[in-house]
């Protein structure tokens, strides 16, 4: 198989697992917040060991860095919460949908870092976006645990997109499992202290499933990912993971049976659509 090939499987692959991750908000029974330390936790030691057999260095090169880290680690930590608090609320399909807005809000927050303008296109994308959600809204009433999911997957998207920029400005000179191995770490120190069930109150199934969220589903993904863009450009691995809201929303239909009203479906196809626009806008303005 040609490098090209293999790396465009391994992505594939990753987005795969990334969409499959959302999964766990509702096979795992415990709450959003639990989950969130449980996996990063598993997701720390994983990333620790991979970098320890590929003989990557595990120390960061500035002290400065390491506040940087701190960081990250705190806005990673709220996206997680967050991400799963949504789907646990509005369901896997709502949620994973809302939360993909995040590329439109990158193109309005991007500004902020850089010199970049936003244009009449980007406003025509935040437009299809505002009428998606709209559509998946049931009413204007927080009240209604949907309407409160999908708000929550929206923030969710808005800290992910901050994050991404903050690390693009200040941590990209790491690699993937480098820069998410001190992510993960204070992400799961930070939000320990908030533990409802303790590690010895946990189930088995849900220990397990925990373990395959943090190993399978958040480690591996980062690497294939990571590992995939060397021969692929960014246009590409833009493209490809908009397929995480269809493969997410597949997987919850084959293994939850969760069903999909046709408005979710026009909703999806809107926010999702702009997603794919601004990501490939935006990649192809820097190649």
């Amino acid at each position: 198989m040609r490098p090209q090939q293999s790396a465009l499987l391994s992505l594939h692959s990753a987005v795969l697992l990334f969409g499959g991750t959302a999964l766990f908000s509702k096979l795992i029974s415990l709450s959003a917040l639990d989950i969130t330390v449980y996996r990063t936790a598993v997701a720390f030691v994983v990333l620790l060991l991979l970098l320890k057999i590929q003989r990557q260095p595990i120390k960061l090169i500035h002290k400065k860095d390491y506040l940087t880290a701190l960081v990250l680690g705190v806005i990673v930590g709220l996206h997680w919460v967050t991400y799963f608090a949504s789907m646990q609320m509005a369901g896997i399909a709502v949620g994973i949908i809302a939360f993909f807005t995040y590329p439109v809000i990158t193109v309005f927050l991007e500004p902020l870092f850089t010199r970049s303008r936003v244009q009449l296109k980007d406003f025509i994308s935040a437009s299809a976006v505002l009428f998606g959600i709209y559509l998946l809204v049931p009413e204007a009433n927080l009240g209604n645990q949907v309407t409160l999911g999908i708000i929550t997957g929206v923030f969710s998207g808005a800290l992910f997109a901050l994050r991404n920029l903050l690390q693009k400005r200040f941590f990209s000179h790491y690699s993937g499992p480098h820069t998410m191995l001190y992510q993960t770490l204070v992400a799961c120190l930070m939000l320990l202290a908030f533990v409802e069930v303790s590690i010895q109150q946990v189930s088995t199934e849900n220990l397990w499933l925990i373990l395959l969220a943090g190993a399978i589903f958040t480690a591996i993904p980062h690497a294939l990912f990571a590992s995939s863009l060397r021969y692929l450009s960014a246009t590409t691995a833009g493209l490809i993971s908009c397929l995480q809201p269809l493969y997410g929303t597949l997987l919850a239909y084959i293994l939850l049976h969760e069903t999909l009203t046709l408005t979710t479906l026009l909703g999806g196809l809107l926010v999702v659509s702009a997603a794919c626009f601004e990501t490939w806008s935006i990649t192809r303005k820097k190649a």
